[in-house]
């Protein structure tokens, strides 16, 4: 064993005595593995293990010792978060600068430091932060307290809030937003309404601010309980209130029933509720679940409206553009048609799955890939000399946990994307690949900017079985790919939470089931071997698409969320375009899912030399629940 490779090995070693918290041991690891390339983690975990009460001077010196690397970043980043939590904000302020690429978490305490900094404008980035009422992590949450007293929210950010907290039932929070407005909420009364809340809107005041706000809570506890209800008690609801609280009820019934379509499927009343809710400002999820419900409806010009309502970054994304392409050409008059047209041929410059659909919708089909930029020596050579690259290869020759591996992979990929080193990705992209290393070669191909590789991109390990199990099952390879890329990115050993497995990710209820048709004895190890996987996983796909109305739109989001989810999401009674179902989808990985499935396809569709390819093509319309 070379002393380079001994060093590596001792990576597992002192990770070891970075979980039982043996400090004193760190430090000698530190020591020997100091001319290692994996040599900063001794030292990144012993900053770690008390990280609360380091000095921020300890965690700039780490960032600078290793700069612009994988772990200064996270060390750099969890401090901050941590130093927030403690609210000391003047410790985390020095290490600011060495975050770049924070994620949702780690943003919102950066901003709470920044603010407490004297920055009174940081608060104008996160109007989203403000106006959710979901989840959201801890440091989110304390930045929309910390909004509450900037200069920056007017008392109309101030109102948009208390009534998204009110119809959300989060009475606490509601309370706190009241305050600043100067009203007094009675946390009994909110107590007393959401026990009876239909009782309550019988008789309901509707004089003051507070009890406008009580009005708006009750119906939002309404619809949460009994959606039917609140729809039937809206217009009631809604007398004699002012328009902009009539607004607000009708935009807390649509809100609800848009977030809950799990529970209580599509209904055409929470659109018009939507609408009759237009004029109020729009959060930008309001505006989505808005034009989500629009487009589910075929409701063209509620479509125009919802995207109209957008933020300006919302409205440039190419999802919402294409919406609002689809929604103009439904229009009578040229110019909406051409407008259409402009936005097609702007989109259709793309291979993404909306601009897939735009090509469509031009008449183009698609079957030119580009060709495939093999790296040159040189990049081969600057690859055996990138540190961050080289991280993440030692990582994996030495069986490291996957999450430290495909950390220094990503921010590898990252730093040679930022420098639009397209050599560099395709190198790494190309020695990954010949590794059999698939599912990280793919994320880096994916990430060139003026040179491509698809055979990186859109790998396609296990051909002929891939395609002979594709066509005993009687479906396309090229679908079976996409789908295969999807779940597991070809990594044979893939495991989900909840105990998928394999190349095509079958749970293993799912395989026995499929063992018993094809007449045979079920064997947990089998879902491990490559051909049972893939054997098994094409057979399945093709009983849920026969199941499914033969649609590969259906069977895919059955295939990811089950074949009964995805058949209660069919229109109960006349066809919907594919896209329009596949964009009305309710569950965000679902909806997703089917968008990346049907994307991967169509490119495999070409790299199989199936001809010119179009969206359209396995994506007909979706028939209604009744029909035969």
């Amino acid at each position: 064993m070379t002393g380079t490779h001994a060093a590596n090995e001792q990576f597992n070693d002192a990770l070891r005595a970075a979980n039982s918290g043996d400090v004193d041991l760190l430090q000698q690891y530190q020591y020997a593995m100091q001319n290692d390339v994996l040599g900063y983690y001794p030292e990144y975990w012993a900053l770690n293990t008390n990280l609360g009460m380091q000095p921020a001077s300890a965690i700039v010196q780490f960032a600078q010792r290793h700069p612009q690397s994988a772990m200064a970043e996270k060390l750099a980043a969890d401090y901050i978060e941590e130093k927030v939590k403690q609210a000391d904000f003047s410790s985390a302020q020095p290490v600011l600068a060495y975050v770049s690429n924070a994620d949702q978490a780690e943003s919102c305490a950066m901003a709470q430091v920044r603010t407490r900094s004297g920055d009174p404008l940081v608060v104008a980035e996160f109007k989203d932060v403000w106006l959710t009422t979901n989840s959201q992590p801890e440091s989110c949450t304390g930045l929309g307290r910390m909004m509450l007293s900037s200069p920056i929210m007017t008392q109309q950010d101030k109102q948009q809030r208390l009534w998204a907290q009110l119809r959300a039932g989060q009475s606490g929070l509601a309370l706190a937003t009241a305050q600043s407005l100067g009203m007094n909420i009675s946390l009994a009364q909110l107590n007393s309404i959401q026990a009876n809340p239909l009782n309550y809107l019988w008789s309901a005041p509707k004089a003051s601010n507070e009890d406008h706000a009580y009005l708006i809570y009750a119906i939002g506890r309404l619809a949460d309980s009994d959606l039917d209800s609140a729809l039937s008690s809206l217009k009631r609801s809604a007398e004699g209130a002012p328009e902009s609280v009539q607004k607000a009820l009708y935009r807390a019934v649509g809100y609800i029933g848009g977030t809950t379509v799990m529970k209580n499927n599509f209904k055409r009343e929470v659109l018009s509720a939507l609408d009759a809710s237009y004029g109020l400002p729009f959060s930008p999820e309001e505006a989505e679940i808005y034009a989500r419900q629009a487009i589910r409806f075929g409701a063209w010009e509620s479509v125009i409206r919802a995207v109209d309502s957008m933020s300006v970054t919302q409205k440039q994304e190419d999802r919402w553009q294409y919406w609002l392409a689809r929604a103009s050409e439904q229009r009578n008059d040229a110019a909406s048609k051409r407008s259409a047209q402009n936005i097609y041929k702007k989109l259709a410059q793309g291979d993404d799955y909306h601009n897939l659909l735009a090509k469509d919708r031009l008449g183009q089909t698609y079957n030119t890939i580009p060709a495939n930029t093999q790296p040159s020596t040189n990049d081969l050579q600057r690859l055996n000399q990138d540190i961050h690259f080289n991280r993440a290869f030692t990582l994996r020759e030495i069986n490291a946990p996957a999450n430290y591996v495909n950390r220094e992979w990503n921010w590898a990929v990252r730093q040679a994307y930022l420098r639009q080193d397209d050599g560099l990705i395709l190198a790494a992209a190309k020695r990954a690949t010949d590794m059999g290393w698939y599912d990280r070669a793919i994320y880096a191909a994916d990430r060139t900017v003026n040179k491509h590789n698809y055979s990186y991109r859109y790998a396609m390990p296990h051909r002929n079985y891939v395609v002979s199990h594709s066509q005993n099952a009687g479906i396309d390879p090229a679908w079976a790919y996409g789908l295969m890329r999807q779940e597991s990115r070809f990594n044979t050993t893939a495991r989900s939470h909840v105990g998928a497995g394999g190349l095509m990710q079958i749970m293993p209820d799912t395989a026995r089931l499929v063992a018993r048709q094809m007449g045979e004895t079920y064997n947990p190890a089998a879902l491990s071997d490559m051909n049972t996987n893939i054997r098994y996983g094409t057979f399945y796909l093709s009983t849920i698409q026969r199941q499914l109305s033969n649609s590969p739109v259906l069977a895919t989001a059955g295939y990811n969320a089950g074949p009964n989810r995805a058949r209660r999401w069919q229109p109960e009674f006349q066809q919907i375009a594919a896209d329009q179902y596949t964009e009305s989808i309710p569950l965000l990985e679902t909806r997703d899912y089917v968008k990346h499935v049907m994307t991967n396809a169509t490119h495999y569709g070409v790299l199989l030399g199936q001809g010119g390819q179009s969206m359209s093509s396995r994506m007909q319309h979706i028939p209604s629940r009744n029909t035969p």
